[in-house]
This record gives structure tokens, sequence and C-alpha cells, in this order.
């Protein structure tokens, strides 16, 4: 089985870092596709000026490349951070200054899909008390999100790079979102579903997809071990993207990969005959 029928867009926020930001999307067009996502790409500006909002919307649309996954306000991330919502103090006040923002932004160019990392335990704060909080920031993104017409993504990581990350099972991150739905009413919460993650945690990936794909809003993928291109590892990627597509999923899926020391361009071999 191979992924010509899995329409794949480029994360720019880990491929195509080797150049800067607005020149990122007319690179992923010139390798052939037509969509890409972002983690937010202040790390510490939840609100930047409009202009840098306008300068990345209009290099999006000269590019021709449409923007499918856009993350909230998430800290340093790269880096120490996986988050803020969940945060006490000024991270979860950031978190909420960038929610209007992000949704506007994103509702600008056409993007629907909105993810909130949940955001790393803190010492000193029960699990209790961050949890309070993440439930009441979530709803408001699901708002902010439904004014937009986007549903809002909630995300598991791995364990071993994300230890501090509560969200470290498929399990842990449906129950997020069926607390967010239950307390909005809107339906809009969703699973992101990010094979190279849940392996890492040792999870059972066909049973992961049997269970949840009815409740995934998006997909994102690399091979394991390694986190790099499709083949590089043992995961059995095309197979699960079939089972995936025989779910009932036929939503983007995420290149979230390390593109490897030939650079982002030379990284899309195995696509050949996909859908970009």
């Amino acid at each position: 089985m191979g992924f010509d029928s899995t329409r794949f867009d480029v994360n720019l926020s880990i491929l195509f870092t080797e150049l800067p930001l607005l020149e990122r999307p007319a690179a992923a067009a010139a390798a052939g596709f037509s969509a890409v996502e972002l983690w937010w790409p202040w790390t510490r500006m939840p609100s930047p000026p409009q202009s840098e909002l306008d300068a990345l919307r209009d290099a999006l649309r000269e590019a021709g490349t449409q923007l499918v996954g856009l993350n909230f306000y998430a800290g340093e991330l790269p880096g120490p951070d996986r988050g803020a919502l969940s945060v006490p103090g000024e991270e979860s006040a950031r978190f909420r200054a960038n929610i209007d923002v992000a949704a506007d932004f994103a509702h600008s160019v056409g993007c629907t899909a909105l993810n909130a990392l949940y955001g790393n335990r803190v010492d000193g704060v029960s699990p209790e008390a961050q949890d309070e909080l993440a439930l009441e920031n979530l709803v408001r993104a699901a708002h902010a999100a439904d004014r937009v017409g986007a549903v809002l993504l909630v995300e598991t990581l791995n364990k071993p790079e994300s230890p501090r990350y509560p969200l470290v099972s498929a399990a842990a991150a449906v129950e997020v979102v069926d607390k967010v739905n239950a307390e909005t009413g809107l339906g809009n919460a969703r699973f992101l579903l990010d094979l190279y993650h849940l392996s890492m945690n040792g999870e059972d990936l066909p049973a992961v997809i049997d269970a949840y794909a009815d409740r995934t809003g998006h997909v994102q993928i690399a091979d394991d071990p390694g986190r790099g291109a499709p083949g590089t590892g043992s995961l059995p990627l095309a197979a699960l993207l079939g089972r995936l597509r025989d779910a009932g999923y036929d939503g983007w899926v995420g290149l979230e990969y390390k593109p490897g020391p030939q650079g982002s361009a030379a990284s899309f071999d195995w696509l050949a005959g996909a859908d970009k």
C-alpha cells in the first residue's frame, strides 16, 4: 500500500527552517506542496505587530499555499516549553492574549484547525489546579475557534522527549477533548493524532486508529526511531495511513519530521506519486 491517496502538508516549523519564515511557503510550493502548517511562529509574542501577521499572510498567498493547521501560542517551541494554557501566571495570560489573535489570523487565510498544546507540569502547582486552568482556557479557545469556523485540536506528545507533559497517551488527550466538548456544547474539539509521538509512547497504533479515528481532526507523521522521513525508521506509515482512510479519516496529514543532513528539499523522495 502506498501513499498515493493521502493529502500531505508540510510543517514549516520543522521543515524548511534553514530558510527565513517568509521564504518557507514558496519553498514548500517549489517542492510540490499546496498546503502547509505552522507552530506559532513568534515564540515570545502572543500578539505580534499586525505588519508581521500581514507579511506571513502575504507570503502564504503569493506562494499559493493553504495554511491548514496553526498552533496557538505555546511558549518556546522548539525549546523547553510544550504549551502554555495549563501554566499558571504569565504563560496562561499570554495564551489568553493569543486566542483571538491566532483565531483571527487563521480566519484571514482560511485555516480551519487550531492546535492548543497543553503545557508542562509545574513544580509547586497541583495537577488538579493545572487541569482546571487548562479546561478553562481550552473552553475559551474552543469558542474562538468556533467563531471562525475552525476545530480545536488537542495533542498527545511523547514521554521520553516531553517528560513533564501530562497528555502522553491517546486516551488522555481524547479525555480532554471530551471534557471540552461537554463544557462548551460545541463539539468542535478534536484529537490531533501524531503517529510518531504515539509510537514513542509504545501505543498499539492500529488500536488507537480504530478507537479514535472518528474523533480525529488532524494527523501528523514522522518515522520512529529518529523522527525522520518515512522510510528512515521502522513504522509502517503507509499501512497506518491506509487504516486511517478506511476508518473514515480524509483530512490532511502533516509532515512533521526532521529533514536530515541534505536539507528539506531533498527529504521528499519517498513521496513519489502521492497527493500534496
